[in-house]
């Protein structure tokens, strides 16, 4: 994998982590929330793949594998589940 990409997959990873903390710690309603959990989710996904691609980052891989699961459970929470807790 290119330079050039691993480096986009690990400041995109890294900013959309925080706008998704931003936007969960702001508690903005169920569905804003749910959204913040997808950007989460894509997130991860880059940082999964920055960390499996890049040489001895496997560490960054391996916790977002699983955050991704965290992540996935709070999508199910916020958007599909149609009853609040």
């Amino acid at each position: 994998m290119s330079d050039t990409l691993l480096t986009a997959l690990q400041y995109y990873g890294a900013g959309a982590a925080l706008i998704a903390a931003l936007v969960v710690s702001l508690d903005l309603g169920r569905r804003i929330t749910g959204w913040a959990f997808v950007l989460f989710v894509t997130s991860s996904l880059a940082l999964i793949l920055w960390g499996f691609f890049q040489k001895d980052s496997e560490g960054i891989g391996w916790q977002n594998v699983g955050l991704l699961v965290i992540n996935c459970i709070g999508v199910y929470r916020y958007l599909i589940r149609k009853t609040a807790p």
